[in-house]
């Protein structure tokens, strides 16, 4: 269910949201939207609004600007104050590359480690470990434990791991703000690790059978009757892919379609994706990103540094061929997020807790919200329905906000999110809702680059979005932000995150 708003607070009667069931009602949607885009000159002249991407690759600036805010808190009364105190992160890199001998505990326990040498933390004090995680290694399917264990952390500290997809780390840091708000803890470290380099690849189905059944054979002729019912198609191996169980749809497709039916351009997509990579490579240049924590990789030297940063040309891009739907599709292998190896981890504590033991915490985690659409034809749509929501939940509304930060799964995505929010049209068809809830401001967005150009270790993400966030809010003078990123099976999450006062 979606709560309708309009203004500061109106509220109307719940709709369920309308879910698409057919292509063809799909492909009416898509000419639709694109109609009505055209049709409405509110929604036209945000359009050009996103056409101004070109613009902010060059004249956005990295510059602090200290504000002066007079808002209220989100504190609510009787409600327990959880800050986060630190977030930490390996250097995310390309898959295959340095990190390529390692295994997924190896990264998650550096992150552990990264956090309890960046707060002094006395292992002690922690009173559990969450850690996200989407394709796992079979060795270490707990790799919460694993890492923890491995970081030195006592084994009398419980641990576990949670997958929910792109949004894995962050159901990680709600999960652990879930413990300290229902006083089970007072410390806990939450993150999340992703490698790509060597992912689990499985004998056929038809293979795996007869493996299994040939063990408990009780004779070498029940062997060789199973050994001669092999074929050589049984030696096909399953790759795990980035698809969708339900619509067995790659990912790349529905964005493909999605940016279709939004209308999102290939030029605009490929111009969203050269702003990803020059503010990032801005940031790194100028110092920023210091959640990075350097890594000492066993027999390859020391990585401090994300290296999937890659600033160039609008005309390279434009040179590359679609790599989903060809030769029409809009998606590039330069406007998605590449396969990252990484790991993350934020040390989040009662406020109390954290001024008993000297911290000085970044920032406060407040409201947040889950949400979830049909993974056919609304995959990627999860900032714009979590967006709204957690608003609403705090009597908030964009222009409150000081610092947005989504998940870039891909630049279509992205610009057919910044669309969807800002048309009254799709909130009242598709939404349930009176008005849109509007377009975050580019000022305000990801201006230390995304996942396009950082890199997107699956269950790693969140936690670099909610440390991007606090470490913004600081240098900007900021007092609100909010984290937005959409995920697998139609799912996705919002958060509000208010500055720590100084």
């Amino acid at each position: 269910m979606v709560r309708v708003s309009c203004g500061l607070g109106e509220r109307s009667c719940r709709k369920e949201i309308r879910h698409l069931e057919t292509a063809k009602e799909f492909v009416k949607m898509a000419s639709m939207l694109i109609q009505n885009f055209r049709t409405f000159p509110a929604i036209a002249s945000r359009t050009c609004q996103l056409a101004a991407v070109r613009s902010l690759t060059t004249s956005t600036h990295l510059q602090v600007q200290v504000q002066s805010k007079s808002k209220k808190t989100l504190a609510k009364p009787g409600v327990k104050n959880i800050v986060l105190v630190e977030g930490v992160r390996t250097p995310f890199l390309l898959s295959g590359t340095t990190y390529t001998d390692l295994m997924p505990h190896d990264l998650a326990r550096n992150a552990l480690l990264g956090l309890l040498n960046r707060t002094s933390l006395p292992k002690g004090v922690v009173d559990y470990i969450v850690y996200g995680t989407v394709i796992q290694e079979v060795k270490t399917s707990n790799v919460a434990r694993e890492a923890a264990l491995g970081a030195g952390f006592s084994d009398k500290i419980p641990a576990h791991t949670v997958t929910m997809a792109c949004i894995s780390s962050n159901q990680a840091i709600t999960t652990a703000v879930g413990l300290i708000a229902a006083g089970q803890c007072d410390a806990v470290v939450a993150g999340g690790v992703e490698f790509m380099s060597d992912v689990p690849i499985r004998h056929s189905r038809k293979m795996r059978k007869t493996m299994l059944t040939l063990n408990k054979a009780k004779s070498m002729g029940q062997r060789l009757a199973l050994l001669s019912k092999i074929r050589l198609s049984h030696f096909t191996p399953e790759l795990p892919a980035v698809a969708e169980f339900s619509t067995n749809e790659t990912m790349g497709h529905s964005a493909d379609r999605l940016a279709a039916a939004f209308g999102v351009s290939r030029r605009e997509q490929d111009e969203y994706a050269l702003r990803s990579h020059q503010l990032a490579k801005k940031a790194q240049d100028a110092g920023l990103l210091t959640d990075v924590m350097s890594f000492s990789v066993p027999g390859k030297g020391t990585v401090s540094k994300d290296n999937g940063i890659r600033p160039s040309s609008i005309e390279q891009l434009e040179k590359l061929k679609p790599a989903f739907i060809k030769p029409h599709g809009t998606i590039t292998a330069a406007n998605s997020s590449f396969l990252t190896d990484g790991a993350s981890a934020v040390l989040i504590m009662s406020e109390e807790k954290a001024l008993a033991m000297g911290y000085k915490p970044k920032a406060y985690l407040r409201d947040f919200v889950y949400v979830s659409q049909d993974p056919k034809d609304q995959l990627l749509l999860g900032p714009t329905y979590a967006t709204p929501k957690v608003l609403e939940k705090s009597g908030m509304t964009m222009a409150d906000i000081d610092v947005f930060e989504f998940h870039e799964a891909f630049a279509g995505q992205i610009l057919a999110n910044m669309k969807a929010m800002d048309s009254d049209w799709f909130a009242q068809t598709y939404m349930g809702r009176k008005s849109k809830v509007g377009m975050p401001p580019m000022e305000k967005f990801n201006l230390w680059g995304g996942s396009l150009s950082l890199g997107h270790p699956f269950g790693a993400t969140g936690a670099r979005l909610v440390t991007t966030v606090a470490h913004r809010l600081q240098k900007e003078g900021g007092q609100y932000g909010l984290v937005a990123a959409c995920a697998a099976g139609g799912q996705g999450h919002a958060m509000l995150i208010e500055a720590y006062p100084h």
